[in-house]
């Protein structure tokens, strides 16, 4: 219908293009419940996944730093191991008490270095097995969660490939039965829809109570509806309210 003539339908009309709405797009959410929580746990995955990598890359880079550091500590014992040889050789040719006692401290100083040195690198070596150690867990634990996407990930293309048609076919529908419905009202019923569970934003009088909150509507009220000359909301739960009798 074009928008042009939207004003001109009766307020009856208007519920009942409303109710279709809501079958269409009652069926969509069906289909999206069969998916259940799998995107979102898809998502959660790939992020967990994401993360793991990031801490790995650290890991490994902290693991370098390490590696780096043992070989600077082997040249650095390496070298005070020549220094100890070339002082103890010069001291076979001292001259005086004043270049023993300056020599004598330069070994001892080397041999302190080496001791230090060596200490350090013991420290760095345990660190080494500790880091790999983490960086192992941290695989294990990327590997058992992207085997866990890939389950997830087949799981949901599944039921889409078995849904996807029929999903399709009742977005057109939605979106066609939405012209012939006036912004104000299509915007009401959406906000109402989004705030509400079960994505029920029109309900009928089941019982002389709301099909929604399953509040009672007193008879002044439940007229009022029979009638379809307004469009009535629920005053409990906000929802939109239509006669049964109507379909």
């Amino acid at each position: 219908m074009a928008k042009k003539n939207i004003k001109t339908i009766s307020v009856e009309e208007k519920l009942k293009a409303l109710h279709k709405l809501q079958v269409i797009d009652s069926d969509i959410d069906r289909i999206r419940i069969v998916r259940g929580e799998l995107p979102l746990e898809i998502d959660d995955l790939k992020d967990s996944i994401e993360g793991l990598n990031t801490r790995l890359s650290k890991f490994n880079e902290e693991l370098e730093q390490i590696k780096d550091s043992i070989v600077m500590n082997k040249n650095t014992i390496s070298s005070a191991k020549e220094s100890i040889v070339k002082y103890e050789e010069q001291l076979k040719n001292i001259k005086n008490n004043r270049e023993f006692t300056s020599l004598t401290k330069e070994v001892e100083y080397q041999n302190l270095e080496i001791e230090l040195h060596e200490k350090k690198m013991k420290q760095n070596e345990a660190s080494t097995v500790h880091k790999k150690e983490i960086i192992d867990a941290c695989k294990e634990q990327i590997n058992d969660k992207e085997a866990e996407l890939k389950i997830k990930e087949v799981e949901l293309n599944d039921i889409i490939k078995e849904t996807e048609k029929e999903e399709s076919k009742l977005i057109k529908e939605s979106a066609k039965a939405e012209k012939v419905i006036d912004e104000r009202l299509l915007n009401a019923y959406k906000r109402i829809r989004s705030k509400v569970s079960n994505g029920l934003a029109v309900v009928s009088v089941e019982r002389d109570a709301c099909g929604g909150c399953f509040s009672q509507i007193p008879p002044q009220r439940q007229l009022d509806i029979q009638m379809h000359k307004k469009v009535i909301v629920c005053e409990h739960c906000g929802r939109i309210m239509i006669d049964s009798e109507m379909f």
